[in-house]
């Protein structure tokens, strides 16, 4: 009877280990996931300087979209939570788009060599940022759930594991883009 027991014990006890272990996995690639979005926002942050400048030597009057670049961008880089970052974020891209907008104003810009290169390099960056931010909401939903669901959920209070906050697009980037000719 005694081996019973403690065979027994000895389940709930490596169950509730591999319980732990699954919080702090998920923790963890939650984490990674969170620093993967960080270096991409932070190479669309370097690239968008050498943006402005370049636009600036052909529509030098566009003087509030310039300014508007910089002060999103400045918001954006100070911004630390998830929900934080993707406000600032959005008004970045918002502004982004006014610069692309006064762009298409400039036809030998448009033909600039350089302007193409930085253009393609930001959209290629967009692209990896989407990537970061499903992978990144995946993971958090996988973590959201695994703190919700019983029994974790009773191990995840005990030591201290909390939701994470999803990095969503604000809704004014849901609608459609405008296509005139």
């Amino acid at each position: 009877m005694a081996w019973i027991v403690l065979g027994v014990l000895l389940v709930i006890v490596f169950l509730l280990i591999g319980m732990y272990n699954s919080l702090v996995q998920l923790r963890v690639r939650t984490d990674s996931a969170w620093s993967d979005i960080d270096v991409q926002l932070k190479r669309r942050h370097d690239l968008i300087p050498n943006l402005v400048e370049t636009v600036k030597g052909y529509a030098a009057h566009e003087k509030g979209t310039f300014e508007n670049i910089a002060k999103f961008r400045s918001q954006a880089m100070q911004a630390t939570s998830p929900a934080d970052k993707a406000v600032a974020e959005n008004q970045l891209t918002g502004a982004l788009k006014s610069l692309f907008a006064v762009a298409e104003n400039y036809p030998e810009l448009k033909a600039s060599e350089e302007f193409t290169q930085l253009q393609g390099s930001l959209s290629q960056t967009e692209d990896t940022i989407q990537n970061s931010r499903r992978y990144y909401n995946a993971v958090v939903r996988d973590l959201n759930t695994k703190i919700q669901s019983f029994p974790t959920n009773i191990l995840a209070k005990m030591f201290g594991f909390s939701q994470r906050q999803f990095f969503e697009v604000d809704a004014a980037d849901r609608e459609p883009v405008a296509v005139k000719f």
